[in-house]
This record gives structure tokens, C-alpha cells and sequence, in this order.
């Protein structure tokens, strides 16, 4: 059974709006990319879809398509730069805010036919801490929570792993501070998140690091483009390149949690392994 392949599945989340995750996100997948890895970038922002619009791309179906039954999910798959795909949701639809439970569940599922042709799936979430977001946190194997130096994105951040530790029994964190000025300002950052879980929560957080307050973050955004591909060297893609290569060194699953995730068949077949 040593042939069975393992999808690595990341959340990127935030717990509130404004902290970068959705740039985390697409930078982190380009980094990979670059790795030699085959990247899926899933926009589960589903009524307010912004990843294909900040890239520049234009999808003939998205994933309301999916829900919806008028196409599979290999055709809503875009090219995206660096050779990464991405599933790009849809904005300004109401209905794919609200979904029900077995829509959630059919699409995570939907996955599992292009398990075989990809390395990562990182999904970018929405903001804030509603259903949408904790049904495809609980789906991942690996959760991402960018914070940066705000309150709110302490308070945010804190209140997001609080629910997803006491309603759903999560764990397990990695922390990444985002827009810092030195990193010793990312190190404090995760030092008050991390002081206040302890205090309140049986969870443990690992710090993955910062990625440093540059310009050419904005000067990449106003060209539509990711800030690994347009300014490779800047400190900021080196940050997320020392990232990728941090993500890379995290364990596959060797078994599932007990709920709906991705690419459930698989981890099923790793665990009789």
C-alpha cells in the first residue's frame, strides 16, 4: 500500500476581515508551486469570491456551478500562475452563503475525483467565524490562522480557534503573523494569542513565522499579480518562500478525524496502510 497518495489540505483563516489571508493564501500556493508541487487554490469565500478577480482570471464556471449539478469539479478548474489551478467561488450570490449541510458535504466530497493529480489544496476562507468557515476548517488537515497587529485580529483570532476548540474538539493551530515591521513584532503576536489560549483553552499553537509589511505586496496587487512571482527577491516572497518550505516538512495524515473532510477515500486507504 506505499503507493497511496496523500493530499496535504490547509486552511487559511483569519477571523476577521483585513488580515491578508486571502494574499497568504494565494502567495503560499504560488511558493509551493514553485516547489514542484501540484497546487489546488480553492476560494471557499463562496458569495463574495475575490481570488480570480485579484489574479487576473475569468472563470467560465465556479463552484456554485458544482453545487448546482451543471458541471464537474475538473471543469470549473482554472490555470492560475506558476502552474498552480484554482476553484474560483462566486460573488454577489446570496444562495451560496447559506448553504445546507449536504451541499457543504457534496462539495468537500467532489474533491476526491481530482485527488490523484494534486499535492496541496489550500483554501482561502471568508471572514469571521459563521458556518461557511468552520465547515471547511473541520474539513482540512492543517489549520493556518494569520493574525496581524491589530487587536481585532487577536480578538478575532482567538475567539475563531475558542469555537472551533469547544464546539468541534480542534486541537492543533499554526499561527502566522502577517504585515509585521521586524520580527520580533511577529514573535509578540503570536506571544499574546498564545497567552490567552492558554489561559482559556486546552489547545496547542505553533508559530510558522512572519511575513514582513512591503511595498511590493501593493505594487504586486495593483499589477494583479502574486508578489512570489512579480518581485521574487523582495523580502516579502522570501518570507513566503521560507513558509512553503516550512508547510513542506508537516506530516501527512495517517488517519481521519470522524467528520467530513477532503479526501476522505484517501486518508481511509492511508490508514489501513
Amino acid at each position: 500500500m506505499d503507493d497511496v497518495h496523500c493530499v496535504q489540505v490547509i486552511a487559511v483563516t483569519g477571523g476577521k476581515g483585513g488580515v491578508g489571508k486571502t494574499t497568504v493564501a494565494v502567495n503560499l500556493s504560488l511558493a509551493l508551486a514553485k516547489m514542484g508541487r501540484r497546487v489546488v487554490l480553492l476560494d471557499a469565500d463562496l458569495g463574495l469570491a475575490n481570488i480570480d478577480i485579484l489574479l487576473g482570471l475569468t472563470p467560465r464556471y465556479t463552484l456554485a456551478d458544482v453545487i448546482e449539478g451543471r458541471c464537474e469539479l475538473s471543469e470549473v478548474l482554472l490555470p492560475g500562475p506558476g502552474g498552480i489551478r484554482v476553484a474560483p467561488a462566486s460573488s454577489g450570490l446570496q444562495s451560496m452563503i447559506h448553504l445546507e449541510p449536504a451541499q457543504y458535504r457534496a462539495l468537500i466530497q467532489s474533491f476526491s475525483d481530482i485527488g490523484d493529480k494534486l499535492d496541496v489544496l489550500v483554501i482561502d476562507t471568508a471572514a469571521g467565524i459563521g458556518g461557511s468557515v468552520v465547515n471547511f476548517i473541520r474539513a482540512a488537515q492543517e489549520v493556518m490562522v494569520v493574525v496581524c497587529d491589530e487587536p481585532t485580529s487577536i480578538s478575532g483570532a482567538y475567539g475563531l480557534i475558542k469555537l472551533l476548540n469547544l464546539n468541534y474538539g480542534m486541537h492543533r493551530f499554526r499561527v502566522l503573523a502577517n504585515m509585521t515591521n521586524s520580527p520580533a513584532e511577529g514573535r509578540n503576536l503570536f506571544a499574546k494569542l498564545e497567552k490567552i489560549t492558554d489561559m482559556f483553552l486546552d489547545v496547542s499553537l505553533q508559530y510558522v513565522g512572519a511575513v514582513p509589511n512591503d511595498e511590493c505586496a501593493h505594487k504586486a496587487a495593483q499589477k494583479g499579480r502574486a508578489v512570489v512571482e512579480a518581485f521574487p527577491r523582495s523580502k516579502c516572497a522570501q518570507a513566503f518562500q521560507a513558509l512553503a518550505h516550512n508547510v513542506d516538512t508537516w506530516p501527512l495524515p495517517t488517519h481521519p478525524r470522524g467528520h467530513v473532510e477532503f479526501f476522505v477515500e484517501q486518508l481511509v486507504q492511508n490508514s489501513g496502510r
